[in-house]
């Protein structure tokens, strides 16, 4: 079996960042919006550093700006997804930009995201969750604002809640009241950290937000402490190889701590993150582990088994997806 057609389990997808050049430059020319700027002249994403990254990220998704927008967004994006054999997948949703953090609006913007996820579900098999996300660079009380948005479309589809941009912006701490209220209307928990910042992000989010997933924390390895602690609590990182190596935070593949906190006893998944913005795939990310570090076919299936018991949706969608991961 190929990589391709191995199905997979994906916990760490930006849905914004997973919009395709060409989409993106599409959804401009249909509303007379000009961001040339943004591309290079191969039509890829054009940035200069993780920061640059996200103002371009954000001058991308500016090009959407109504419910039918994202709905054909999310058709996109789990049409590639499905391309490279995953079968689950949990999306990082932003009321920033889904309404602008408005409750009613946000129910819009939610609703034509599911009925476009359902229809993916029934023609390419691919499920999709999402997970609610306060942009942290945007601060403490738009964080709330999301949190509250988060807490009245908790349930079924809605099934987590997360903080992402840039990590240097505050402290986890400054945002545990809205994790809070996440928290109490029974949505699980995920944060970005150590990817920008050292391990004391990580240990940060786990004291003060109480967090079970971490997304990146691959600079834990610089903690043998830590390290033992993510093993010990069965903390799961949600760890994105390729964004990592694209992004600088490691010269290579071979440098990638991924193998070390394997060895080390932490539960790794594997995602791409923004996989256009990054020139990846599920599929890449496969071959690149299993030519770098020797990863056979039963290391992939067990991923994907530890991916999908991490994953933040309800017992009946895990068995629901555990028959499509036995077909490898």
């Amino acid at each position: 079996m190929s990589f391709s057609a191995m199905p997979k389990v994906e916990l760490h997808l930006h849905l914004e960042g997973g919009a395709p050049p060409a989409f993106v430059r599409g959804m401009a020319k249909e509303k007379s919006i000009d961001i040339s700027g943004i591309f290079n002249e191969d039509g890829s994403y054009a940035y200069r550093d993780f920061w640059h990254f996200l103002e371009v990220y954000e001058a991308a998704t500016s090009v959407l700006t109504s419910p039918e927008d994202f709905a054909r967004l999310t058709t996109a994006v789990l049409e590639k997804s499905a391309a490279h054999g995953v079968v689950y997948c949990e999306t990082f949703l932003s009321p920033d930009f889904c309404g602008g953090r408005d409750v009613g609006a946000w129910r819009e913007y939610l609703a034509a995201i599911k009925e476009a996820a359902d229809k993916a579900e029934a023609q390419n098999g691919i499920t999709l969750r999402g997970i609610v996300t306060p942009i942290r660079h945007f601060g403490p009380e738009k964080a709330k604002e999301t949190a509250l948005c988060a807490a009245e479309t908790a349930g079924d589809w809605v099934v987590g809640f997360g903080i992402a941009g840039d990590e240097k912006a505050g402290e986890p701490g400054d945002f545990a009241y809205a994790f809070d209220m996440a928290r109490e209307a029974g949505l699980d928990l995920t944060a970005h950290a150590g990817e920008w910042r050292g391990p004391e992000s990580i240990t940060n989010a786990l004291n003060d937000l109480r967090v079970s997933r971490i997304g990146h924390g691959v600079r834990s390895i610089e903690d043998p402490a830590l390290v033992d602690r993510l093993a010990e609590e069965k903390v799961v990182l949600e760890v994105c190889p390729g964004s990592n190596v694209f992004l600088g935070v490691y010269p290579s593949l071979a440098a990638h701590p991924i193998e070390r906190l394997r060895e080390a006893g932490v539960i790794v998944t594997v995602s791409t993150d923004d996989p256009p913005f990054f020139h990846t795939t599920m599929t890449r990310e496969y071959n690149d582990l299993a030519e770098t570090f020797g990863w056979d076919d039963d290391a992939f299936r067990a991923l994907a088994r530890a991916s999908l018991d991490a994953a933040f949706c309800d017992a009946d969608t895990k068995a629901r997806v555990a028959k499509r991961l036995e077909t490898s």
